[in-house]
């Protein structure tokens, strides 16, 4: 069986936690952040798990993110 590729776009923009969560950071961060509520900027700076029904589209992306 070859290697698999990870796919590098995913790879940047998720992690994956010890625990096997898939993790993400929203989007939204970059441009126009400064006249939105100071509430609201704050907001971006969580990183929150990634929805159940992409899950295992990402497991597909990075094949050796989990063990």
């Amino acid at each position: 069986m070859p290697k698999l590729k990870t796919h590098k776009g995913a790879k940047s923009r998720f992690h994956i936690t010890g625990s096997g969560k898939i993790m993400r950071v929203k989007g939204g961060k970059s441009h126009l952040r400064r006249k939105k509520p100071a509430r609201t900027r704050g907001l971006f700076d969580e990183t929150i798990e990634a929805q159940r029904p992409d899950r295992p589209r990402l497991r597909r992306l990075m094949p050796y993110g989990l063990k």
